[in-house]
């Protein structure tokens, strides 16, 4: 499943996070369609597994750098995915992951204002919060608790996306704003904590698979290569400085999830409940009309098809012991 979207003219592309799941994807798919890419990454959550098939390209470059420090670079367009996105991460280092949205938003954005660069921010569907509308669009606010645990990620991204617009408005800087809803694929870490890869590999490893709560909240799961292609074309629209849902609209509970992977795997596993953590959402599902009108966009691949890539993804991944 790669991406179809072909450049115009060949550009140089800056990505911050680019050694991570969806930087690494998306870092492969812009080398692919011709484009020079500089990837830059801090290695906190990312790791260079994700990128050894672009090292020894002449277009690829690889930067060892936290975005909380400035850089000075020319480049054409900054796609900024710099931040752990997964609870264990970054609820591991809460401050760091404030600093990562803030700080590193404000040195990007500097960065574009400079070189007149257009900038992609990766937002999230958690400025949602536990939403109080369903599905969500883009003009709903949210229902976030701006001092728990998650907070750091939710109100990180939401003053994230502050600054992109005030940069807009204020310095002309042209941005763009995707909220990315439920991501899933291969080069995802085996160790961090969202459910996709938490399942499937307790699924693997014949542990009992971890169901929050009775299982009845909802999610929306997002095929990588839907996602990357979603922000390769909000990247080349015009004039679209609004934020963007980009997600698979399917809704499935977490039961349905795990039950499909106990399928697929063939895995004897059992479940195994534990109580819901705070601030957990109890559904999440995109409205992408926006998309759909003004970018062409929806995701193709369906769950089943994804996840047995994503397995058979880990389950290399396991046996090497990597």
């Amino acid at each position: 499943m790669t991406s179809s979207v072909q450049p115009r003219q060949p550009k140089r592309i800056l990505v911050t996070g680019g050694a991570g799941f969806l930087g690494s994807h998306l870092c492969g798919d812009l080398v692919a369609a011709g484009h020079e890419v500089i990837c830059l990454d801090n290695l906190f959550s990312g790791t260079k597994r994700n990128i050894y098939p672009l090292l020894g390209n002449p277009r690829f470059e690889f930067l060892r750098h936290d975005i909380i420090q400035p850089i000075l670079l020319e480049v054409d367009q900054v796609y900024n995915l710099a931040c752990p996105a997964s609870p264990v991460h970054y609820q591991s280092n809460p401050v760091k992951t404030v600093k990562t949205n803030v700080m590193g938003t404000i040195h990007m954005l500097g960065l574009a204002k400079r070189v007149r660069a257009r900038i992609l921010q990766a937002s999230t569907s958690e400025v949602y919060g536990d939403p109080q509308q369903h599905p969500q669009q883009e003009t709903y606010w949210g229902n976030v608790n701006p001092i728990g645990l998650r907070s750091c990620y939710d109100e990180g991204k939401r003053l994230a996306e502050t600054l992109m617009m005030d940069y807009h408005r204020q310095n002309g800087v042209d941005v763009r704003i995707a909220r990315i809803f439920n991501t899933y694929g291969p080069n995802m870490s085996e160790h961090d904590g969202r459910v996709v890869s938490n399942l499937i590999v307790q699924a693997l490893q014949r542990q009992p698979l971890t169901i929050y709560g009775d299982g009845s909240q909802t999610r929306s799961f997002c095929y990588v290569s839907d996602l990357v292609r979603g922000l390769r074309l909000l990247m080349a629209a015009d004039q679209l400085h609004e934020p963007v849902n980009l997600g698979n609209p399917a809704e499935f509970t977490i039961l349905e999830l795990a039950e499909m992977v106990l399928e697929l795997t063939g895995s004897p596993s059992q479940l195994d409940f534990k109580p819901l953590p705070k601030d957990d959402p109890e559904r999440r599902r995109p409205d992408i009309s926006r998309a759909q009108e003004q970018l062409g966009w929806q995701p193709q691949a369906e769950l089943r098809q994804g996840l047995l890539e994503t397995i058979d993804y880990f389950d290399e991944i396991l046996s090497k012991g990597r």
